[in-house]
């Protein structure tokens, strides 16, 4: 049984989508067993809590650089024995030292299709507003493994949606994009955790047996 360790600064939205996922047996061959958050009181410690599910905080505003805060959050997820760390929300830049520590064995969802409106300084609300100041029709999430390249690691699922008129989106498409990102960050987890329908490239990536290619 996998070890699935759960990065979060939030509320939790997509940490409970993954909990309900676990209760009806829909990552079989993993189950969580910790949630580290970056900021202390935040209603996800209390998702886990409720599920008892062990919880540690590591506050990013303890730490004087992005390194050190790396470092302390990798000891962390060493000491947790993580065989998948999935970001939940998890809204703290990291260095390399994490992923060279977890080589394919980390996972996030980026709220749009790869490789639209991805990369640095496209995190949160900032990537829907430029997907609505592009005027696209369609938008959606991507899950795919965390490599040293921000957004670039190879893509295991990914799960469109149209764009409603604006007032839709910002009153009303909260609830559906957060069910959205949820199911496919669940179906993402059920792949590393052992399903055999992973995409080619990102089955390849996560084995080892193929470098992932990000173009130029």
């Amino acid at each position: 049984m996998k070890k699935i360790v759960v990065l979060v600064s939030g509320g939790g939205t997509n940490l409970q989508a993954l909990i309900d996922a676990q209760k009806n047996g829909l990552i079989s061959n993993g189950t969580i067993t910790c949630v580290i958050s970056s900021k202390e009181n935040v209603y996800a410690l209390e998702r886990a809590k409720q599920n008892q599910i062990a919880t540690r905080v590591i506050p990013r505003k303890e730490y004087p650089d992005v390194a050190t805060y790396t470092k302390a959050l990798t000891d962390a997820l060493l000491e947790e024995q993580a065989d998948l760390v999935v970001y939940a929300g998890f809204m703290t830049i990291l260095d390399e030292q994490i992923v060279r520590a977890f080589p394919n064995k980390m996972m996030n969802v980026h709220p749009a299709l790869i490789p639209s409106f991805c990369g640095k300084g496209y995190y949160g609300l900032h990537v829907h507003e430029a997907a609505l100041a592009k005027g696209v029709k369609l938008t959606g999430a991507t899950v795919h493994f965390v490599t040293e390249v921000c957004d670039g690691g190879p893509i295991i699922l990914q799960k469109a949606v149209p764009v409603l008129h604006f007032t839709e989106v910002w009153n009303t498409g909260g609830e559906h994009g957060e069910q959205m990102v949820g199911e496919i960050r669940c179906a993402g987890c059920r792949r590393k955790c052992g399903c055999p329908h992973v995409p080619e490239e990102a089955s390849a990536f996560r084995t080892g047996t193929k470098k992932p290619c990000f173009g130029t």
